[in-house]
């Protein structure tokens, strides 16, 4: 048996590491871009905001995109157009220009998740989705692990001594590197490997057209929304705010914070793949697929309540080890999450429902993560947001045990 679809998701990975590359070097130089354009944290919050609404919007669309042209295609467009908008954040001169490029960013973004969990369902039996999610989702917490020594070596006076505009030109000009390798691979599965990917029962033929509107009458889709409503926020937060946090409250330089937020998404990654393996790992045991799932979900939903305390927490080295935990449950839980919906619908529809909890989650993140956040920061300070985020996957665990049921295929009429 050939591993081209090994090669395929080694793709997915390196396109999901560029995809937070440009996405995380604005909150990692805050202390830099702050000081030269002079934006205080409500203004923080609000630039954040643009991104977390152009994301949420473009879901809808770039869901229902890629399942009309196909992963191959669907997924350059979307690269290229958050190459192009990461690069001209360089020209940025205030905060009404760096709002309209993260927006233009979030639009751009918001196709790899929905590319990436289809080409996963496109190229692996469920039995392999959720290990196989869990190692391209682990792009995002390499890119969040390379990126903060990366960028503070450039822009630092020991580094190469290059202003913050130059690392949103080199992260944004990645993705056309990515782009050559995407467009020109051709290899295909020999037979036995594509017997393989096609072990599982086939899709219901009825369902094959079923696109974002036609989704939301499916409890499933509801279920899945919601958990990402209620997950989503939590990652966002620490992706913006924990970077600002180290350096205003644990009152770490850029250079620490560039060693300390490695060590939080190492553990991230960790979770991503482990979470996933987990869930498969309870298969070949003989569980059920709705149980492993929800079973592994649940382990890592109760990690966050723990987690939470680093808020608390007496010296950094411990809250950073207390974040750590939240991120690596929270991408554990991620892993199992994204794989219900190939496990519930057709993989021509996976990329629009997987747009609709996307868009839930990025609403989420509207609401939770930025604006309030910025809002709550400037009054209150850290501690309340930290603590509150801690219930927030219990809930959603909830939400997908109430809504989603036993994680079967959707039948003719709808119902698992």
């Amino acid at each position: 048996m050939t591993s081209t679809r090994w090669v395929v998701l080694a793709m997915l990975f390196f396109a999901t590491t560029i995809n937070y590359l440009d996405r995380i070097v604005f909150s990692v130089l805050i202390p830099v871009i702050r000081q030269e354009l002079s934006l205080n944290d409500e203004q923080y919050g609000l630039v954040n905001m643009a991104f977390q609404v152009a994301y949420m919007i473009g879901f809808l669309f770039m869901g229902k995109l890629i399942d009309r042209v196909g992963t191959r295609l669907g997924y350059a467009i979307s690269v290229i157009w958050w190459s192009i908008a990461a690069m001209l954040h360089a020209t940025a001169r205030s905060a009404l220009g760096l709002s309209f490029w993260r927006a233009m960013l979030g639009l751009g973004e918001s196709g790899n998740f929905p590319a990436a969990v289809k080409a996963v369902a496109e190229w692996f039996p469920k039995q392999d989705r959720a290990f196989a999610t869990g190692i391209f989702n682990a792009g995002t917490n390499v890119a969040s692990m390379i990126g903060p020594p990366l960028f503070a070596w450039m822009v630092g006076s020991h580094g190469l001594g290059w202003n913050w505009r130059m690392c949103f030109l080199i992260t944004g000009a990645s993705g056309f590197l990515w782009l050559v390798f995407w467009l020109s691979f051709r290899k295909k599965p020999n037979a036995a490997e594509l017997a393989y990917i096609r072990s599982d029962a086939p899709d219901d033929a009825a369902m094959r057209q079923v696109g974002w509107r036609q989704a939301l009458g499916y409890r499933q889709s509801w279920g899945f929304a919601l958990a990402k409503f209620f997950t989503d926020p939590v990652w966002w937060f620490y992706l913006y705010w924990l970077p600002p946090y180290l350096y205003d409250v644990r009152k770490l330089d850029l250079k620490q914070i560039g060693w300390a937020l490695p060590v939080v998404y190492l553990m991230a990654d960790v979770g991503s793949v482990a979470g996933g393996w987990f869930a498969g790992f309870l298969i070949r045991r003989g569980w059920r697929h709705d149980k492993a799932r929800k079973f592994a979900m649940l382990v890592c939903a109760l990690m966050m309540p723990v987690a939470s305390m680093a808020a608390l927490a007496p010296n950094t080295l411990l809250a950073v080890a207390l974040v750590s935990l939240a991120t690596s449950a929270h991408q554990g839980l991620s892993a199992n999450l994204y794989t219900t919906i190939s496990d519930v619908f057709p993989k021509n529809a996976v990329a629009s429902v997987i747009g609709i909890g996307g868009c839930a989650g990025g609403l989420g993140g509207t609401l939770f993560s930025t604006w309030l956040a910025g809002w709550v920061v400037t009054y209150f300070g850290y501690t309340p947001l930290i603590l509150g985020m801690g219930v927030f996957h219990l809930i959603a665990v909830l939400m997908v045990h109430r809504f989603m049921g036993d994680l079967k295929p959707l039948t003719m009429e709808g119902q698992s």
